[in-house]
């Protein structure tokens, strides 16, 4: 196993897909180095966008946030307040279940935690911009705005967003998976159509705790996992590379792309605050059935009523922070006045927000 980190850190230095942020001559799309590096691996690590200043802001409010899981769990029926998700030490809650759609076909190994390991252990906190203030304005930021913009068009609309969370010694592992569910045999598929999110780390990432991924499997359409894995007669792909970051690194990374991560054995925390983003047009008047089995359609009022939270975390950010220039979001252009952060918008726009995602 070490040989497989060291090896596949050294690949994952060698891809070319790393640096600061750089938008191009125009302002709004990204820089071509970045684009076409994007486009070539199918993620890439935006080094040092957030702050120190914003990163403590984050920490702070992460720990504010899980210091009520133990009484919250398991999570409200209502689910108007972060949800958060526990499991088995070293375990894979996923692999080979039925779970998240049946994504994650083929099980991880799971390595024997310590003797004197709690039962449990957080590993997902879900409904964040309810949580904390800081992951609100986290959302608003506008260099990440500008790039969803560069990637979806400036009509984009959210997806989903979340923290992960890999403890030292206890860190569950998520098996091999396309984030995709509904799209791999649309008339217009392309390798961007199932959105892409953005990772922010809080921590530094290393071979052990990362989140590791194929280069370019974005582009191959739905893959056979389960075949993939049985034919490296192991859950290390040899072809896969770690998503390294240091803190306030935010990497992109494409949604169709074969992405997992091993149990977390190692000496070092890992905190990825996940936020998505798809086109318009991919999910406009979709229909499809939601884990209950409840069929849904994304029509114009629920892609609307979701969208709002962007523009509610703009001026959220540019309340704390009124020196730095806001993002403007197209779709909301006139009606800013509607979608201040208020109090009043904290319960009619962010209280329950992620029950009307929109999964793809």
């Amino acid at each position: 196993m070490d040989e497989y980190f060291r090896t596949g850190e050294a690949r994952a230095r060698q891809l070319g897909n790393r640096g600061p942020v750089r938008f191009a001559a125009d302002g709004r799309g990204l820089h071509p180095d970045i684009a076409a590096a994007y486009r070539r691996c199918g993620f890439y690590v935006l080094e040092g966008l957030i702050d120190d200043g914003e990163l403590d802001e984050l920490r702070t409010g992460l720990d504010e946030m899980i210091a009520g899981a133990t009484e919250r769990h398991p999570a409200p029926e209502d689910r108007t307040r972060p949800s958060f998700a526990f499991a088995k030490p070293l375990s894979d809650p996923y692999g080979g279940t039925d779970e998240n759609y049946g994504r994650h076909p083929a099980k991880m190994s799971e390595p024997e935690p310590a003797a004197d390991a709690p039962d449990e252990t957080l590993y997902f906190v879900y409904g964040i911009l309810q949580g904390t203030d800081a992951c609100l304005r986290l959302y608003g930021h506008p260099d990440l705005l500008r790039i969803a913009e560069a990637i979806n068009g400036p009509d984009f609309t959210p997806f989903a967003d979340s923290i992960w969370i890999k403890e030292p010694g206890l860190g569950t592992s998520v098996a091999w998976h396309q984030d995709g569910t509904t799209h791999w045999d649309h008339p217009n598929w392309d390798e961007n159509i199932h959105g892409f999110n953005f990772m922010a780390q809080l921590c530094r990432t290393t071979p052990e705790n990362a989140l590791w991924v194929v280069p370019g499997s974005h582009k191959l359409g739905k893959i056979d996992i389960k075949a993939r894995v049985a034919a490296a007669g192991t859950d290390r792909l040899p072809d896969a590379v770690p998503m390294l970051c240091e803190p306030g690194d935010v990497a992109i990374c494409n949604r169709q792309a074969l992405h997992g991560s091993f149990a977390n054995t190692s000496a070092d925390r890992r905190v990825s605050i996940v936020i998505g983003f798809h086109r318009r047009d991919a999910v406009l008047n979709v229909e499809r059935k939601q884990r209950d089995g409840k069929p849904v359609v994304y029509d114009e009022a629920r892609v609307h009523q979701r969208s709002r939270a962007i523009q509610v975390a703009i001026d959220a950010r540019a309340q704390h922070d009124p020196d730095e220039k806001p993002y403007v979001y197209q779709p909301f252009i006139g009606e800013e006045a509607d979608n201040r952060f208020t109090e009043t918008t904290r319960k009619s726009v962010l209280e329950g927000y992620h029950l009307l995602n929109l999964v793809i």
